[in-house]
């Protein structure tokens, strides 16, 4: 007996003119909403949860293409396709094969990109653009499994500016075999140069369902002065981002604090992604004789894996924000560890030294800056609030060799987060909206200390 798909292609992609959209949505739900007179088909119903907008300039994706070494779907989700593609390119270009986006990367590709632009040269596909092509659900395969929804994407291509094209889909999660309907996700798909999208703007609130939450997913820095950016957040209940993709941490946090500074009401997935890091350290200081000890911690010493300090500076905000710390002094130093030092300053006026360091790791994961390690200690050897938290993967191999771990108060691991990719993190994200106050103070935080350097 074979096993029943995942997803039931309700409608595969379609090519349709801009204005045929809606009509083309109700005809699938028209042709769909009854069941078959053999009872062959279960009875289709169009979700009725809630809109997101996806919008991803997926540059990895698109120099691989424009390259010739890509024919998928530009989605931001940098699955096997991709990686072959990527191991391609850097064995043609004698690179380092990780099947990952490395910076060595980046830049030979960008750089060839550039050459064959300049010499008029077409991809190897056959073409001198790159046209998106919808051929399976892609992110609806992750979401409409948990929460069915309409998905607009928003598609940025390479090459010469020829309007938008739109496409239509419906894809069904198939959740029990017994089930008798099947309440589906709605695709629309545009895609178009990113100053073809920016014109068709004005039409993308339209194509949201009333009366129903509204995301918008920005897989990329958000530009506040973005025309396309600020449209559509002004009408979505939330802005969600994911800030281990920043390409410039310190400033595109500082950018996202602007954003909160407007009334605009935005998530950051990698916030999710430190809840047990949180927890722990919060129960580390329930007992009444911690809780009173948490105004002698004065050291704070944070590791993660080299590469995007966004989580240890969204955790030390955090931390900061709950004890009332003022920073007053922000440096950097980038060698085999990248260290950033900021001083703080508590209501009492006591000092806090504390320390990022960005720990090269031989096997990093999918997360760029995952926090390895954590350790809150006092200058006051008296005092009984010096707590080590580790993850359980990376453990505590720093920390021991400087004698934090065993001169620990409180020893605790995280365990390994079995749910860190994006779109298991969004598909919590959009159960709730609107804004999150402990997120927000974080960011204030992070504001406060980044500031000065950022815009000096």
């Amino acid at each position: 007996m074979t096993q029943a798909p995942t997803i039931f292609s309700l409608q595969a992609p379609k090519d349709i003119s801009l204005n045929e959209i809606e009509a083309e949505l109700n005809q699938i739900w028209q042709s769909y909403g009854i069941t078959g007179e053999d009872g062959g088909l279960p009875a289709a119903t169009r979700a009725t949860t809630f809109t997101l907008v996806v919008y991803e300039p997926e540059e990895t994706q698109y120099l691989l293409a424009s390259l010739g070494f890509y024919n998928g779907p530009i989605d931001g989700i940098l699955g096997p396709q991709t990686d072959i593609a990527l191991r391609q390119a850097q064995q043609k270009y004698e690179l380092l094969e990780t099947g990952t986006a490395t910076p060595e990367t980046l830049v030979k590709l960008r750089e060839e990109y550039t050459k064959r632009q300049g010499n008029g040269v077409v991809a190897e596909n056959g073409n001198g653009s790159y046209n998106v092509s919808v051929t399976s659900p892609r992110i609806a395969d992750e979401i409409a499994l948990r929460n069915p929804c309409r998905i607009i994407a928003l598609c940025p291509i390479a090459g010469e500016d020829e309007g938008v094209k739109a496409q239509v889909s419906a894809y069904c999660p198939i959740q029990k075999q017994s089930s008798s309907t099947l309440v589906c996700c709605e695709y629309i798909t545009l895609s178009g140069t990113a100053s073809a999208l920016e014109r068709i703007g004005g039409m993308i609130p339209a194509l949201l369902i009333g009366g129903l939450p509204k995301f918008l997913w920005w897989k990329a820095t958000p530009d506040p002065n973005n025309p396309l950016f600020k449209r559509l957040a002004a009408v979505c209940n939330n802005v969600i981002v994911d800030s281990c993709n920043f390409n410039e941490p310190e400033s595109d946090l500082l950018s996202l604090y602007e954003l909160v500074e407007t009334n605009v009401p935005v998530a950051d997935l990698n916030w999710r992604r430190l809840a047990a890091w949180q927890e722990l350290t919060a129960e580390a200081y329930d007992p009444p004789h911690r809780r009173t000890a948490l105004k002698d911690i004065d050291r704070v010493t944070i590791d993660y894996e080299k590469g995007n300090p966004a989580q240890a500076l969204l955790f030390l905000g955090w931390l900061a924000s709950r004890l009332e710390w003022m920073p007053i002094s922000y440096q950097k130093e980038s060698n085999d560890y990248d260290i950033t030092r900021i001083r703080f300053v508590a209501q009492d006026q006591k000092q806090i030294e504390a320390e990022l360091a960005g720990v090269p790791v031989a096997d990093a994961g999918d997360i760029s800056g995952d926090l390895i390690a954590l350790r809150l200690s006092s200058t006051n050897t008296k005092a009984d609030c010096s707590t080590v938290i580790c993850s359980e993967t990376g453990g505590c191999m720093r920390m021991e060799t400087h004698g934090g771990a065993q001169s620990a108060g409180l020893f605790q691991q995280v365990s390994s987060l079995s749910e860190q990719k994006a779109e298991a993190l969004l598909s919590q994200q959009v159960q709730r909206w609107g804004r999150e106050t402990l997120f927000e103070d974080s960011l204030g935080v992070i504001a406060q200390t980044v500031k000065p350097l950022v815009k000096g």
